[in-house]
């Protein structure tokens, strides 16, 4: 009998309760509660993250659009045109 996949202990979390046991001496001492929240919350979070292979990644800047951008900018800061703002309707 397999045990249902809500009650499988989390190993991001128990991995950070191992941290605790070895470098804050957990449960006999304890850090503050904000801390350890903190930790659990960072835990989790990392659970969460996509897997390496596949999910979301991060978007690269892709080089041509940003050069393309940057000197259609310049032409547009070149271009001789006066305006004074003032059409009247």
């Amino acid at each position: 009998m397999s045990i249902p996949k809500q009650s499988q202990p989390n190993p991001a979390l128990a991995k950070t309760i191992r941290w605790l046991g070895a470098h804050a001496g957990f449960p006999a001492s304890r850090l503050a509660s904000r801390a350890e929240i903190l930790l659990c919350v960072a835990a989790l979070a990392e659970a969460e993250a996509p897997l390496p292979g596949g999910g979301f990644q991060l978007q690269r800047r892709i080089v041509p659009e940003g050069a393309a951008l940057r000197s259609h900018a310049l032409r547009r800061s070149h271009a001789q045109f006066k305006s004074d703002n003032s059409s009247k309707v």
